[in-house]
């Protein structure tokens, strides 16, 4: 048990970014999703760290940078829920675009 749970979308935000750095280095990509993982570990027991986005969503999420890769939680959920994983240099309409496809 891990404590948190992903929107199916959000999974298959991992799959894309796993895929795309291992185009390159397999092992780099690894170590990316086992970055994401272990910061998300550490959000269960505080799941109140991180920012909120008011310019992005109105729900009562939070979001926190793992090296490039924003991940958007919903602290109040139990599992903690895994909103979305997107890469943070992404156009800020485009994140509340992507928010907002997953109510």
């Amino acid at each position: 048990m891990t404590g948190y749970d992903f929107h199916p979308e959000a999974l298959l935000d991992l799959d894309e970014i796993w895929e795309f750095i291992a185009g390159d280095n397999p092992a780099a990509a690894d170590r990316v999703i086992a970055d994401i993982l272990g910061t998300l570990d550490k959000l269960v027991t505080f799941p109140n760290q991180g920012h909120s986005r008011p310019d992005l969503t109105s729900r009562p999420i939070r979001s926190t940078l793992v090296r490039e890769y924003l991940i958007a939680c919903a602290p109040d959920e139990k599992p903690l829920w895994v909103v979305a994983v997107m890469h943070g240099r992404r156009s800020p309409r485009v994140m509340a675009a992507i928010l907002r496809g997953r109510e």
